[in-house]
């Protein structure tokens, strides 16, 4: 596929799940999990045993099992493509490393001009595990959709001048404020190996992608405006011309919304804190809406969980496509079993 072939297979075409994603009518609403693969599931301990995060990325046939796992397991309507938004940082060399219970850590910040060197053009002969992963998965997946995904330029930029997870993001702000042009660069940069990797994945044969600024939150609406919104617009736009839906989520970014529908998502990912009939208030017409259930609402009994979930799928019902998610990933202790039920919910309560 190419980015002026828009034609997509017509199993995946027709799926709940791009239905609801290009706002068209469904046969109920279509259900997936961010962090579904893996994490809470006793088979995706079993397969990463021992195995490093990062190097688990690299291995396709791992890749494609865990990917799986949830479809199987759930019966969700998407698959999300196993990997890490870092995978596309560590092909071109960056050193870092995912330490468990932390997460990304650079070992060598990018804080300057000159460190921008390091940061080089990414091609398809960098990720070859994942278009030899994507290739495995369409076929087992037949008329279920996978996702591909990347992490946004503002939030990988936080973890490259971070040198890791940072809870204040200070010398991520402030370079931003301090250096403006220095970070505009960065995260144009950023947008470059970004579009590249989806524009593989979406080559490989993802249905839709999704484009994850998980620190978008610490954010203000006009700093959003003038020093991120740009990166994040130009990856869009580098990949508009496939014709797959494209998502954009952050957390806590319910002062955001507009704007990020704003820089290109066909869907708006909405984590918990907002309402989805005010998030479509926020976000304005002609996008579908994506979201939106505490995680923790899946750590009480089944009756509580189905209440949640209607009160979700009520405040929905004006939406013009909805696609029903948590409000972030799973948690690592939660029951799968919960997820399957809350599958089933949706599924059964919403059928046309």
């Amino acid at each position: 596929m190419t980015a002026k072939d828009t034609t997509q297979p017509t199993a995946t075409y027709d799926s709940a799940f791009l239905k609801a994603c290009r706002r068209e009518p469904v046969p109920h609403t279509p259900v997936w999990f961010m962090r579904q693969a893996g994490r809470s599931l006793p088979e995706y301990r079993k397969v990463r045993e021992g195995i490093p995060m990062l190097e688990s990325c690299m291995r396709p046939e791992l890749v494609t099992e865990i990917t799986l796992q949830p479809v199987r397991r759930h019966d969700v309507d998407a698959a999300i493509f196993f990997s890490d938004i870092v995978v596309p940082l560590k092909a071109i060399g960056i050193d870092l490393d995912i330490k468990p219970g932390v997460g990304p850590i650079v070992a060598e910040p990018v804080r300057t001009r000159a460190d921008l060197a390091r940061l080089r053009d990414l091609g398809p002969e960098d990720v070859p595990y994942v278009t030899e992963a994507i290739g495995m998965l369409t076929g087992e997946l037949g008329a279920t959709p996978l996702i591909g995904f990347a992490g946004a330029p503002f939030t990988l930029a936080s973890y490259l001048v971070e040198g890791g997870p940072s809870r204040t993001y200070e010398n991520a702000k402030a370079m931003m404020y301090g250096d403006p042009e220095l970070w505009a660069d960065l995260l144009d940069r950023l947008a470059d190996i970004t579009s590249v990797f989806l524009k593989v994945q979406i080559e490989a044969g993802a249905s839709a992608v999704q484009l994850f600024d998980s620190w978008a939150g610490a954010l203000a609406p006009a700093d959003y405006r003038t020093s991120v919104m740009p990166a994040s617009a130009k990856v869009f736009d580098a990949v508009a011309g496939y014709g797959v839906p494209r998502i954009h989520f952050g957390v806590g970014t319910g002062e955001l919304l507009k704007l990020m529908g704003e820089a290109g998502a066909d869907v708006v990912g909405v984590d918990w804190r907002v309402p989805l009939d005010e998030a479509q208030r926020r976000v304005g017409p002609g996008k579908a809406l994506q979201g939106n259930l505490d995680p923790t609402v899946l750590f009480t009994d089944k009756d509580t969980v189905a209440a949640k979930a209607r009160e979700v799928l009520d405040a929905a019902a004006g939406l013009e496509g909805h696609v029903f998610n948590l409000g972030h990933g799973v948690m690592p202790n939660t029951d799968p079993d919960a997820l399957t039920r809350l599958v089933e919910y949706v599924h059964t309560a919403t059928a046309r």
